[in-house]
């Protein structure tokens, strides 16, 4: 492997830096108060500096959102492969957990990866909508293709659903990139919009009054879901 030259070691450097004050700015004021200018003050060069290697301002935050997006779905994708690999139950159950507890733990980035400051994203940067359903559509969507093949499923047929349902349900199966019945489509999209919308609650505090601690629902609305797919809750969780 051929040494970096100087000059390579720190542009690496002030990249990563500036990664790091992207990340801490989004962090602090939201995705609007993330702009080359802020980096560069926060890294101590001038914004032109800057724009050479991120494209202005869209392109810094394109790789905020993609460097993100990378750690949010290694994390699940880690709290997975923990699991026995024939534990469909213990597997999605660790991979929904992984990802209500990295949002708890992560608010803004959440924010920039499926909340207000995702809206504001998406529409300036063509290529961000798909890119988190992609991800975490194909990573859950690989364990219900287990199941939809093993039979284990009980789903409506195409013709049973709703004609305008059905049209969505294609767009997002062509999205995820699996080849499956709309109806498991439709049994993906059910469970996700529950864990979603818990996932909300939590990150923004919404009923904090009454549920400050999540876990509790979380679990009953697992075991919900779980049976909802013919699966009931694993005793071999890790």
């Amino acid at each position: 492997m051929t040494a970096l030259t100087r000059r390579e070691r720190l542009r690496a450097e002030l990249e990563r830096e500036a990664k790091t004050a992207a990340r801490r700015i989004t962090a602090e004021e939201g995705v609007e108060g993330l702009t080359v200018a802020a980096v560069a003050r926060s890294v101590g060069v001038t914004p032109p500096a800057l724009y050479r290697y991120f494209n202005g301002r869209a392109g810094l935050v394109r790789v905020l959102y993609d460097d993100v997006t990378a750690e949010f779905m290694a994390t699940v994708a880690q709290a997975v492969e923990r699991q026995d690999p024939d534990d469909i139950s213990a597997r999605l159950h660790a991979a929904t957990r992984a990802a209500l507890d990295w949002s708890l733990a992560n608010k803004a980035e959440f924010d920039l990866l499926m909340g207000a400051g995702y809206a504001k994203v998406a529409a300036s940067e063509e290529g961000i909508p798909k890119v988190i359903s992609r991800e975490l559509g194909g990573l859950f969507g690989l364990l219900f293709v287990r199941l939809w093949r093993e039979d284990r499923l009980t789903y409506p047929a195409d013709e049973q659903i709703d004609p305008d349902l059905a049209r969505q349900l294609r767009i997002y199966r062509e999205a995820i990139g699996l080849e499956v019945p709309l109806g498991v489509a439709l049994l993906m999209i059910t469970c996700w919009r529950q864990i979603y919308g818990l996932i909300c609650m939590a990150v923004y505090g919404h009923l904090a009054f009454s549920f400050e601690d999540h876990l509790p629902l979380f679990e009953h609305m697992m075991d919900r879901l779980l049976g909802l797919l013919g699966l009931s809750r694993s005793p071999n969780l890790r």
